[in-house]
């Protein structure tokens, strides 16, 4: 059951996260939820290693949420940086 939240939940921050970078035409759902996804692990490495706050998308909490969101909108700003040479 864990697995299916991971995917709806990184789905919706990915999604989130491709309206704030600008990206949205570009990504279809299954980028979004690889984003989010992947944001989530990001935003975990960062809000541990920043402020001791560990949050999971596994188990909906509005922590794991916000992470997930925050991690996918730095993933995304990297990948501009990569591709466009700007961060937006």
């Amino acid at each position: 059951m864990g697995w299916i939240i991971a995917i709806i939940v990184g789905g919706v921050a990915g999604w989130l996260a491709s309206m704030v970078m600008n990206r949205d035409a570009s990504m279809g759902i299954i980028w979004n939820i690889i984003v989010g996804i992947i944001g989530a692990i990001i935003g975990n490495w960062i809000a541990g290693a920043l402020f001791n706050v560990q949050g999971s998308i596994q188990e909906f909490s509005l922590t794991g949420f916000i992470i997930a969101i925050v991690g996918a909108i730095v993933l995304l700003a990297i990948v501009n940086l990569v591709q466009r040479g700007r961060v937006r």
